[in-house]
């Protein structure tokens, strides 16, 4: 079994996935003029309003969040000890490449998911790459597929990988049982996901800003405590990126195609931009601006934070405390950062982490839920006891990642992972048009100075692609017009 994973995963991130995501990213970032960067600080003023919500979705706020809850996991913590471990101080940069190309490619994503977006039985907005491959493309064999990849990737290997960490990071600082700490996850869990969406999104909202900020603040602590080693740390990510010395002297670095590998891959399960998960959280949003791309907009955002900000921080707290120096075989990718931290702030340093991983992993368990019942939901509409299922299987996966090795599991969450984002790559690509068409209108309102508001009636080639209801709604007429900063040309 590991064999043929292995086999799999060769083909897909040796030969397929790495071009595919680069290309995509390229061309995206080419099309839109660099948008991730002529628009940086749109994203965030965009945040000012992001709170509004209505009784079909959740506030844009609380999608980013979810979306975070998602993106910001093991991938953060784990995922870059493992990148720096296998790949070298290089890797690191190749996770900030994939990032910020990556950006265009999450705001492809999102306004196409905002577009196409439907109501479910209970009026809730839910949508995500499913939904426009089967309205956008009309290819819904398409987009049962991808939901099928999804429901197996977040749902339930992913949150696998999540608990897997948890319970590793436990152990090390705690000694606790895996089998326990198993059993209080799959508690917690159940408790959340049965409450729905709207409970996840509120959790999120609460939970993620303020483990966020606790872990950055915490990571400017050890950077001042190393500030001499600044320089010395940034000049080996960039001479590793291009082979120009030997990765971390003692350290596991393969050169620059595994430095290469290993950046895109751990970079693209921590961000997540092209891999259709996080649309599925953008559709669920009432945008406001009210335009498809403002949610665009508020994702790409995602991206930045989840990789160039948190990763970053990890990477540099591991490269500052010198623990690559040392590195031994036994040391597996929550216990690096354990010790790395450690070495710097003390023993509280592992039982920090540890606690960091748990709201990181915890959070992301919930969100991935959330993820995959949207998908669910497409494949079957509200069957409650499909639903049902689906929770049991969720929190049966979690118990299994508690107690599991964690190379198999990785492994299998490479493999879900991109068998999903080439599904979503090639319909988002045959999707850019609109896409790019949307996100145009949206900034030609902002350069006359008005709130940009998405007309279907000006796109009555869409018309018949758009769930009735969503978009054709008359503004309201005691609405203020909100003035937005003209675009920078």
């Amino acid at each position: 079994m590991t064999g043929l994973i292995n086999f799999a995963n060769n083909i897909l991130w040796g030969y397929v996935l790495i071009y595919l995501l680069l290309g995509v990213g390229i061309y995206f970032t080419i099309r839109t003029g660099f948008i991730q960067i002529r628009h940086f600080g749109h994203m965030f003023s965009i945040l000012k309003n992001s709170h509004k919500s209505d009784k079909s979705g959740i506030s844009s706020f609380q999608a980013l969040c979810t979306s975070l809850a998602a993106r910001v996991g093991t991938g953060n913590l784990t995922g870059v000890a493992i990148a720096l471990t296998a790949g070298g101080p290089g890797a690191i940069f190749w996770m900030w490449v994939v990032a910020i190309i990556g950006m265009a490619t999450s705001l492809i994503e999102s306004t196409l998911a905002q577009l196409y977006k439907t109501k479910d039985d209970e009026g809730n907005y839910r949508g995500g790459p499913a939904y426009y491959m089967t309205k956008g493309l009309n290819m819904r064999w398409m987009g049962v597929l991808f939901a099928i990849f999804l429901i197996i990737a977040f749902g339930l290997v992913f949150n696998a990988v999540q608990a897997n960490s948890i319970a590793q990071a436990a152990a090390s600082a705690f000694n606790f049982d895996p089998l326990y700490v198993g059993i209080g996850l799959v508690v917690m869990s159940g408790f959340i996901i049965f409450g729905g969406l709207r409970w996840i999104a509120r959790v999120a909202e609460l939970v993620v800003p303020i483990m966020a900020i606790a872990y950055l603040l915490l990571a400017f602590w050890v950077v001042a405590d190393h500030f001499e080693r600044l320089p010395e740390v940034f000049m080996l990510i960039f001479k590793s990126a291009f082979g120009l010395q030997e990765a971390a002297a003692g350290a596991i670095g393969y050169g620059i195609s595994q430095a290469m590998t290993q950046g895109i891959q751990r970079g693209l399960f921590s961000n997540e931009a092209g891999m259709g998960s996080a649309p599925n959280a953008a559709a669920s949003a009432t945008p406001y601006p009210p335009h498809p791309a403002s949610q665009g907009y508020i994702q790409m955002l995602g991206v930045f934070m989840d990789t160039l900000v948190i990763c970053s921080a990890t990477a540099v707290i591991i490269l500052s405390s010198g623990v690559l120096d040392n590195y031994q075989d036994g040391i597996n990718g929550i216990q690096l950062t354990q010790l790395a931290l450690s070495s710097t702030v003390g023993g509280w340093g592992s039982t920090f982490i540890a606690v960091a991983i748990f709201f990181f992993a915890f959070t992301s368990i919930i969100a991935n839920y959330a993820y995959a019942e949207s998908n669910m939901i497409f494949l079957g509409r509200n069957h409650m006891t499909g639903l049902f299922l689906l929770r049991s299987a969720v929190l049966a996966m979690v118990m299994f990642g508690a107690l599991a090795e964690m190379p198999l599991v990785w492994k299998m969450a490479d493999l879900s992972m991109g068998l999903m984002a080439v599904t979503n790559l090639i319909a988002i690509i045959l999707l850019s048009g609109v896409a790019l068409k949307l996100i145009k209108d949206y900034n030609q309102q902002r350069q006359a100075g008005v709130l940009p508001t998405f007309n279907i009636r000006q796109y009555p080639e869409l018309q018949n692609d758009i769930e009735q209801g969503i978009w054709d709604k008359e503004p309201l007429p005691n609405e203020p017009l909100v003035r937005c900063e003209k675009v920078r040309q």
